[in-house]
């Protein structure tokens, strides 16, 4: 069920007066091909020119619009021409205002004495008055003067060779041509309470005041989340009434021997969304379940647990890891879980291919891709891998369960590639990324959630400390004496090689020499995704068995590394990672009864970089320094657009339109309801 878009704004935009080919090609630059597209064209920002202050009212560093007639204008010029200053000098009756450009003297093309000008900016210097770099707008008469002048005026994203005028009077014009011919996209829906669509697009170009342009940004976000759930919904409902839920319930002989091993007690969180998948595992329908847990709260314990009901009742289980170490780490703890219990357990990356088998005589043997067997020979069996298990070679028979780790890493299609290896499997997500309610609602519609929110018992607190690249030398001093102590450190660079001598971000390779001189005599080993399997099988075992004492690492380690005696973490260049990154990263330590220490080396040389790392140091709640991320950076950079399928909103914003969403939500599950 498509949104029916009326054909006329589906145009180009040369259909519109005013548009040849040359301007065509400066407004593709915006992406903005047809007439609907100009009209979502949305305003960065508005100017309330209903108040023009007097020249001699402005005042210093406060955001002001003014206006006057230019009296004077010039381009100066130094050191041979390549530095230049053009200024011009308005006249308003009541004083004079300087507006300076400085390296850009081609805008002395622009301006002419004589002109009537509206700037807008902040005052720099008193005596004279000076604005250095204002938005300008040169005002014309006109019967179009009416959409520039004493009212709220849009300000839009432009490009070289347009202008703020002729882009705002070319959507005032197409918004009249279309009166009456902008239809809404959910007919069918009762909006209570929001705008026409129509009205919605007239409000949010030019608004009468700044609540009806939130109100008109709301209602085209809504559009939006409610196009965004629509397949969602779709793909949801279409699961419940076609598939058939695989009985994957279990009858605890596996899962009680399992939890009377395990040496500690489940929490009530883990004991709670364990109640929630046996649920699922036992209803009607396939389960699509997403399981957020902070870093160290227990994830791969209940993954455990979930993956016995589905082996208890006869069921091969597929667990898929975004990483290589991630899955080996995941090997070594299944093995050491299920082989007690006579389950087989297999590993398949792009490198390996090995099982840990039920007889010890058989545990480690090395096999090709033939000899990984679908379970059934001996009993229901669980699968470990990368991507290698959405390859054609990878065909389970009776696959009951898939369970995807660190979903943020994959993409929606390698999800559903896995889930198709069987017939309607029940599926679990797990993600240790806390994801921010407006974002696990639009990405993750179609799936219901479940949250561990408390750690396990006895585990020691981990303290982070920001410091400065000038403290390095104590850094290291404690680091030292913490290996002393019989502890182990992770020191993680952002790169592996190359090291950038011009921001100062340090290189792993680089760094590990510099880092073996600080921490001698202890060991120090390197560890980076361009090594081999081998090696890097190798320096993570030595490190598990304490006969490394440090690791120098790139974010390799940010998931699945698991050695409890590592307790100490040094981050260098800290600001160059994100926030939900580093507190990834800090998951690694904390993993045991000692107190841990993360130390955050940044130079932090912006206010942004500053307020990011304070959130660090002042929480460890994985779902705050989420919401925290969500608002600095947005939602492309926290998650990487391509990758986690984000839609691309022109006016819905995810940091701050949880009830939107929400709506959006109930809404397209209604129009999803009436098809």
């Amino acid at each position: 069920m498509p949104p029916p878009t009326p054909s006329l704004l589906v145009s180009p935009v040369t259909a519109l007066w005013g548009v040849g080919s040359e301007r065509a090609a400066l407004l593709a630059r915006l992406d903005i091909r047809t007439v609907e597209a100009l009209l979502l064209h949305r305003p960065h920002r508005y100017e309330d020119r209903r108040n023009v202050c007097r020249i001699a009212a402005l005042r210093l560093h406060e955001p002001a619009a003014a206006s006057g007639r230019i009296v004077a204008q010039g381009v100066k010029t130094w050191k041979r021409g390549t530095r230049s200053l053009f200024e011009f000098i308005l006249e308003d009756g009541t004083g004079r205002l300087h507006c300076r450009w400085w390296n850009l003297p081609y805008l002395e093309d622009r301006f002419q004495v004589g002109d009537t000008v509206l700037v807008y900016g902040k005052l720099c210097l008193l005596r004279p008055r000076t604005i250095d770099h204002p938005e300008t707008e040169v005002i014309e008469g006109g019967e179009e003067s009416s959409i520039h002048l004493n009212r709220i005026v849009p300000l839009y994203p432009l490009t070289e060779g347009l202008t703020q005028r002729w882009l705002r009077g070319l959507i005032w014009r197409t918004l009249n041509e279309f009166t009456g011919r902008i239809s809404d996209l959910w007919p069918g829906l009762v909006l209570a309470g929001q705008p026409s669509r129509e009205a919605a697009l007239r409000q949010v170009h030019f608004p009468t005041g700044l609540p009806e342009a939130e109100a008109a940004r709301c209602r085209l976000a809504l559009d939006e989340f409610i196009a965004f759930q629509l397949p969602l919904q779709r793909r949801r409902r279409n699961l419940q009434l076609h598939a058939k839920g695989l009985p994957c319930g279990g009858d605890n002989r596996l899962i009680r021997p399992f939890l009377a091993r395990l040496g500690f007690k489940l929490t009530e969180a883990q004991t709670r969304v364990l109640r929630e998948i046996r649920q699922d595992l036992t209803g009607p329908h396939p389960m699509r379940r997403l399981l957020q847990g902070d870093v160290g709260s227990g994830k791969t314990v209940v993954a455990a647990c979930t993956a016995l009901m589905a082996l208890e009742s006869g069921f091969n289980v597929a667990l898929m890891a975004p990483t290589e170490i991630l899955a080996e780490q995941h090997e070594h703890n299944f093995v050491q879980w299920l082989r007690p219990l006579g389950v087989p357990v297999w590993l398949r990356t792009g490198n390996r291919k090995t099982t840990g088998e039920p007889t010890p005589d058989l545990s480690g043997t090395r096999c090709g891709a033939a000899a990984a067997p679908a379970g059934t020979a001996r009993g229901p069996s669980l699968f470990l891998g990368t991507h290698a298990l959405i390859q054609p070679g990878f065909a389970p028979a009776g696959l009951g369960l898939v369970i995807i780790d660190e979903q943020h890493k994959f993409g929606v299609i390698q999800r559903e590639e896995l889930v198709r290896k069987g017939h309607y499997p029940h599926l679990l997500v797990m993600t240790a990324t806390p994801i921010p309610r407006t974002l696990g609602l639009t990405l993750y519609g179609d799936l219901d959630l479940s949250v561990i929110d408390a750690p396990p018992a006895g585990r020691g607190r981990v303290r982070t400390f920001v410091r400065t690249v000038e403290s390095l030398s104590k850094v290291w001093a404690f680091v030292a004496q913490k290996l002393r102590d019989g502890r182990q450190a992770y020191i993680v660079c952002p790169r592996v090689e190359e090291e950038d001598l011009v921001t100062g971000t340090k290189a792993a390779v680089q760094e590990f020499e510099r880092v073996q001189e600080s921490l001698a005599p202890h060991r120090v080993a390197l560890l980076h995704g361009r090594q081999t399997t081998e090696e890097k099988e190798q320096v993570m075992a030595e490190f598990r068995a304490n006969r490394l004492q440090a690791l120098v690492a790139t974010s390799v380690i940010e998931v699945g590394v698991d050695v409890p005696n590592a307790t100490v973490m040094v981050i260098e260049n800290a600001d160059v990672f994100g926030l939900a990154q580093l507190h990834q990263l800090r998951g690694r330590i904390g993993r045991s009864p000692h107190e841990g220490y993360c130390i955050l080396v940044a130079a932090a040389r912006t206010s942004e970089a500053r307020q990011r790392l304070r959130v660090l140091e002042q929480t460890h709640d994985g779902f705050r320094i989420a919401e925290a991320d969500l608002q600095l950076r947005g939602p492309g950079e926290l998650l990487g657009q391509a990758q986690s399928g984000m839609p691309n909103l022109r006016f819905g914003d995810l940091a701050r339109d949880l009830d939107l969403i929400q709506q959006a939500r109930a809404l397209a599950a209604q129009l999803v309801a009436k098809t």
